[in-house]
């Protein structure tokens, strides 16, 4: 503060700041008085016109002569109207003329100033001092007019020093202009890191925004599952299920058991932990029955019930349970089965919908194909056909005391022959209808061709478990304790046994509970209002009574959701690495500038700065190589987007996949600017920290 205050500095050298204009250099020391703009920018020009420079205020020193830049030194020590002015050798490095007009300069200032001149030339000091005192080894052995102490002393008032933040980023600012190339290197180099991760996070949110984008547009294909049974898949069950499987703990290592001369038996069943019977009351489905209309779409309530399927085909009689065929029941809402699901993903390419129990529809693939053994379930041969020889072909469904011998304790399939097939007993199921996946949920479900299904009302399925519920192997199954059909023993006291008998009477159709239900909702929005439905039901129970069911759009999500996190999370711990390797070399870049700028260093200190002053300069100087950083690994990043996204569309046909949140963009701009700070921070240090007399003495 003193030396910003009362002292102005004439060096011989100039020591004028080279990156900054003239006018610049002058108002520094004002700048660091806190003096405003205006002022600062009235009273450098009124300087520069004092000592005849007013025409080159624009100019850098090194567009100046020596005399001249000493010209802008003087200036720049009048300043802050100072009381006294050092002058260090004014004339050492400039000929006798501009000397002797520097002098006179000199001169002029010191009519209200103290100057205090130290030089080798005694010619001037005789010519211009007013008092001369000759030192010699540190000593004084001459003076003109010795010091009288007796004077009166005033009181003295110090104003503290501040540059400015705004200041010191303009400083630096300035300097950085002067190494454009090297600035725009450093930054490209610690931008690296921030186009890795700026990638990286448009295409975990380019994923993202698809997948959410997948799920309404899919929502009322990807139902909510409420099967015959509860799963508890958590991950601690699933690390479990793995231990138990492997015989190894939860913590235990994955070790080479082909080493191990022994053998580990798992005496219990893993299976025990997870799985149990889920109590599909005939209060539930009542109350499934009464979900509100808007939040579905439609409902498939499915018995489980295995037909007993036969057909003639190229003079044989198949088993059709023994080959590769699906059937399900067909969602309906409220018994409507049109307007449902099926409306929304399939096309009917001949025929018509199913109205009578006995009626059936079958799928086809996308090319109008199915499977030989599909074609053998209808009854055709393994060859082409039109959709009118395929319409009205037939299957016979058999009852279960039709379809099943007793032999002893066990139920037996009996023989597929011509007396089963034409038994008056069957009911002949008809193929009415014909049905494709529509192509644009082709393409965006994936669903394969050759589905081998057919689909059935709902009054199908109750008419097999009204014929089956009394049937003899029924009776059977639920008075044993194994399986009438395996001999495979159920143990009553445990829950998988008591669960694999509850299947088998409902394959059966010995229970009236269903096997599984499947609820289609509206659109994606409601698919959290029949959660909310559901867990409604579920409220005041206890675990075992509390109805356990899947959200498939939730599971797809959260599964989804955790691979892209994981692979995110990965891949942006590798690209830290060069954010970390970034911030170093920008230590380093940060430790050359203040070597490079030693002597303005010494200057602003001489000029009032204090070392917090510089610490700001330099980190104002790594502020702004750390906001080009990111800004430039940002604008790099949206740029490589564009041939990433044109990759990602060759090869999945999905549109502007990578793309980067803006609040992610603004975030690794800051991350940039602190790791940039810490980088510089060192070397911000060791530049306060430099003696200001050292610095200046540094060429």
């Amino acid at each position: 503060a003193y030396r910003n205050k009362s002292i102005g500095f004439i060096f011989q050298s100039y020591n004028l700041i080279n990156h900054i204009s003239i006018l610049d250099n002058v108002e520094m020391g004002m700048t660091l008085s806190g003096k405003s703009s205006h002022y600062k920018r009235r009273k450098a020009k009124e300087l520069l016109k004092l000592v005849g420079l007013e025409n080159h205020i624009n100019k850098k020193p090194n567009q100046l002569s020596g005399g001249q830049m000493q010209r802008v030194a003087i200036a720049r020590a009048l300043a802050n109207n100072p009381e006294i002015i050092l002058a260090d050798e004014p004339t050492g490095a400039l000929d006798s003329k501009t000397s002797i007009q520097i002098m006179e300069l000199i001169k002029k200032v010191a009519k209200d100033k103290l100057v205090i001149m130290v030089t080798h030339n005694s010619e001037l000091a005789t010519a211009y001092a007013q008092r001369i005192i000759k030192m010699q080894d540190g000593k004084v052995i001459d003076d003109t007019n010795p010091y009288d102490d007796d004077s009166e002393e005033e009181e003295y008032k110090l104003n503290r020093t501040k540059m400015s933040f705004i200041a010191a980023l303009k400083l630096s600012l300035n300097n950085i202009r002067t190494k454009k190339g090297r600035t725009f290197l450093t930054a490209f180099a610690s931008s690296i890191g921030i186009i890795g991760i700026a990638l990286i996070l448009s295409l975990s949110n380019g994923f993202n925004n698809k997948i959410i984008e997948f799920e309404h547009q899919v929502s009322d294909a990807m139902p909510i599952v409420i099967s015959a049974t509860k799963v508890n898949l958590d991950m601690d069950n699933v690390s479990s299920i793995i231990s138990s499987e492997t015989g190894m703990s939860k913590d235990e290592s994955e070790d080479d058991f082909t080493d191990k001369k022994s053998i580990k038996v798992i005496k219990e069943d893993i299976r025990e932990e997870y799985q149990s019977i889920n109590p599909l009351t005939q209060d539930y489905i009542d109350y499934l029955k009464r979900i509100p209309q808007d939040y579905i779409s439609s409902m498939m309530i499915n018995s489980s019930i295995d037909f007993n399927l036969i057909n003639y085909s190229n003079d044989k009689y198949i088993n059709v349970n023994n080959l590769n065929v699906n059937y399900t029941s067909i969602p309906n809402k409220n018994g409507d089965y049109t307007n449902n699901i099926f409306d929304n993903y399939y096309d009917v390419l001949a025929g018509r919908m199913p109205k009578e129990s006995n009626e059936i529809i079958i799928e086809v693939g996308i090319n109008n194909s199915i499977s030989g053994e599909f074609a053998k379930a209808l009854g055709l041969k393994e060859e082409d056909y039109s959709f009118d020889d395929i319409l009205n072909t037939t299957i016979k469904l058999v009852n279960n005391n039709d379809y099943y011998d007793q032999f002893g304790k066990y139920f037996i399939t009996k023989e597929i022959n011509k007396d089963m097939y034409d038994n008056p007993n069957n009911l002949t199921l008809k193929v009415v209808g014909i049905i494709r996946i529509k192509k644009d949920k082709y393409s965006t479900m994936g669903i394969t061709d050759n589905n081998n299904t057919f689909y059935y009302l709902d009054s199908l399925q109750d008419y097999v478990k009204e014929n089956s519920k009394n049937s003899n192997i029924t009776k059977a199954q639920k008075e044993a304790d194994y399986d009438v059909k395996t001999g495979v023993e159920y143990d009553q006291n445990t829950s998988l046994g008591r669960y694999y008998k509850h299947m088998a009477l409902l394959t059966l159709g010995g229970l009236d509970t269903p096997g599984y239900i499947y609820l289609y909702p509206k659109d994606f929005d409601s698919t959290d209002n029949i959660v909310d439905y559901l867990n409604k039901y579920n409220e005041d129970k206890e675990e075992a009574n509390k109805i356990g069911f899947i959200n498939q759009a939730e599971l797809i999500k959260n599964m989804s959701g955790s691979i892209m996190s994981g692979i995110t999370t990965v891949l942006i711990a590798f690209s830290s690495i060069s954010l970390i390797v970034s911030s170093i070399m920008l230590g380093i870049i940060t430790y050359i500038s203040v070597l490079e700028r030693t002597k303005e260093i010494g200057i602003l200190r001489s000029l009032g700065a204090r070392k917090k002053d510089i610490k700001r300069v330099f980190n104002a100087e790594t502020i702004i190589i750390g906001t080009s950083s990111g800004i430039l690994g940002i604008l790099i990043a949206n740029l490589l987007t564009i041939p990433i996204n044109a990759y990602i569309y060759e090869i999945t046909q999905l549109k502007n996949v990578a793309s980067l949140n803006p609040i992610h963009a603004l975030i690794l701009i800051i991350i940039s600017i602190v790791l940039t700070l810490i980088g510089g921070s060192i070397p911000a240090s060791i530049a306060s920290r430099k003696d200001p007399v050292l610095a200046l003495r540094t060429e």
